[in-house]
């Protein structure tokens, strides 16, 4: 048994409390007495929050999920570790089905091998290839499909039933049908590279749709006689948002709109990022692609932003800073949201008791000083 003593921590329904906090691989005592067990100290500034969990990531660390090993998710999880994520979504991207089924195939059997190292990959995110070619954002646009379910299940089958999100334009031919299928299968339909109107969002939330993927990017935008994606998003209570807040991809004002128009519980901090993320500036790849990596920016040869390089703990820390967000709301955004997004939030997302002993401990200054997963510390800052 392990515990923190007298630490501040992020308490389910109570807020921030002084207590000692014991877990095994679960929570299983907040404010009881922590006699026999190996007290993990911390400085006096640190705050114990719940894991963040990351439903939008391409790759941290040189590693790619499309890279289709075993090796490059393991990089993937012990990169992001780093930024107090605990469970993240290996994301793919509209590539071909081949290179699609090969990435499935990997995280098949990464989750079997079940290991320890790094955050926990929670599934995979489908992005792609179910998209629209006017906003196909950095996605090659020789490998856009149209939404197929016969497709789906095959990938699926492939991850070995893993994928939980659905990235889909719903304003092309089977993606009702398709969004239906999903919902039958209790994965997440989540509306984004598209050019929907308000009516086609309206009928993709009609067959089960019900999140946004990456708000305001690679989607139609808000006008004042057809509302879009954008507006749609901002609109409509029942949509969860994705948000990247590095305030390169999203401006601070148009995050705090988002912000005012969501309810508390449907706003996401994503990171959507590429393998670049955790390594200097230079020249990286996307789905073949170049990238040009330079003051924190991820560009294709043509300007299009490819992703980001923004950490978890980073969005978190932009929302408090940038966007005036309270801190427990803004983390909020990065642990319960998702988890209840992707239905897991009866074992992740906050610190209850008999939940995952997953932390994500930082500082004043939102440095990550330490990530617990299943009552392992996965990384410890120097």
């Amino acid at each position: 048994m392990k515990a923190f003593e007298n630490a501040l921590v992020y308490v389910e329904g109570e807020g921030l409390k002084k207590t000692n906090l014991a877990f095994g691989d679960k929570i299983s005592s907040i404010g009881g007495d922590i006699a026999g067990a190996e007290v993990i100290s911390l400085p006096d500034d640190a705050v114990v929050l719940p894991g963040f969990i990351d439903e939008h990531i391409h790759g941290a660390g040189g590693a790619d999920a499309m890279d289709g090993t075993v090796s490059a998710l393991k990089t993937i999880a012990t990169t992001v570790a780093a930024e107090g994520t605990t469970t993240f979504l290996a994301t793919t991207m509209t590539q071909s089905p081949k290179n699609i089924l090969g990435a499935m195939r990997a995280v098949k059997e990464y989750r079997a091998a079940g290991f320890a190292e790094g955050a926990r990959v929670g599934g995979v995110h489908l992005e792609g290839p179910f998209i629209a070619a006017a906003h196909k954002g950095a996605q090659p646009l020789e490998y856009i499909a149209k939404p197929s379910s016969e497709v789906f299940d095959e990938y699926n089958a492939a991850s070995g039933g893993a994928i939980r999100i659905v990235t889909l334009a719903p304003e092309e031919e089977g993606a009702e049908a398709l969004i239906k299928h999903l919902v039958s299968l209790n994965i997440v339909a989540s509306i984004g590279h598209t050019s929907a109107k308000c009516s086609d969002i309206r009928c993709a939330m009609a067959a089960g749709a019900r999140n946004v993927t990456h708000t305001y990017n690679a989607q139609s935008p808000l006008h004042h006689r057809e509302i879009g994606t954008v507006g749609s998003a901002l609109l409509y209570d029942d949509l969860h948002a994705e948000l990247i807040a590095d305030t390169i991809h999203v401006s601070v004002p148009a995050i705090q709109l988002l912000v005012k128009c969501k309810p508390l519980d449907r706003l996401i901090l994503i990171t959507d990022a590429m393998r670049a993320k955790g390594l200097k500036d230079g020249i990286s790849e996307l789905g073949g692609q170049t990238v040009i990596v330079k003051n924190g920016e991820a560009r294709l040869e043509d300007g299009t932003l490819a992703g980001s390089v923004l950490r978890m703990n980073r969005a978190v820390g932009n929302m408090v800073q940038k966007a005036g967000v309270p801190l427990l709301q803004a983390v909020d955004y990065a642990t319960i949201n998702p988890a209840r997004t992707l239905g897991i939030e009866k074992e992740a997302g906050s610190i209850k008791v008999g939940k995952n002993a997953d932390f994500a401990v930082l500082n004043g200054n939102f440095d990550v000083l330490l990530t617990v997963r299943d009552g392992n510390v996965v990384y410890r800052a120097n």
